[in-house]
């Protein structure tokens, strides 16, 4: 991310207050995988999303909760997560 604050394609901003995207897999095991990726990346950033892990599914949440939105870290994440292994 060239600003900081360009979205992901996927990502969509939600009520003006956190950044949300659904990731799809072919099984449970390969959401989980995912999930474990994203976690690691997030302990790495000192950022941590909210995750939903569902079949096949992962939902990712962003926000900022200390600044009560969204901010830089959050499209760092995405990002970042943009990045991971599928």
């Amino acid at each position: 991310m060239s600003n900081g604050s360009e979205l992901p394609p996927g990502w969509r901003i939600v009520d003006g207050h956190h950044l949300e995207k659904e990731f799809r897999f072919p099984d449970f095991a390969q959401a989980l995988a995912f999930v474990n990726r994203i976690g690691a990346a997030a302990e790495e950033m000192g950022h941590h999303p909210d995750l939903e892990l569902g079949w096949g599914r992962v939902r990712v949440t962003l926000r900022t909760h200390d600044a009560g939105g969204i901010t830089s870290k959050d499209y760092a994440l995405a990002a970042a997560i943009e990045e991971l292994p599928r």
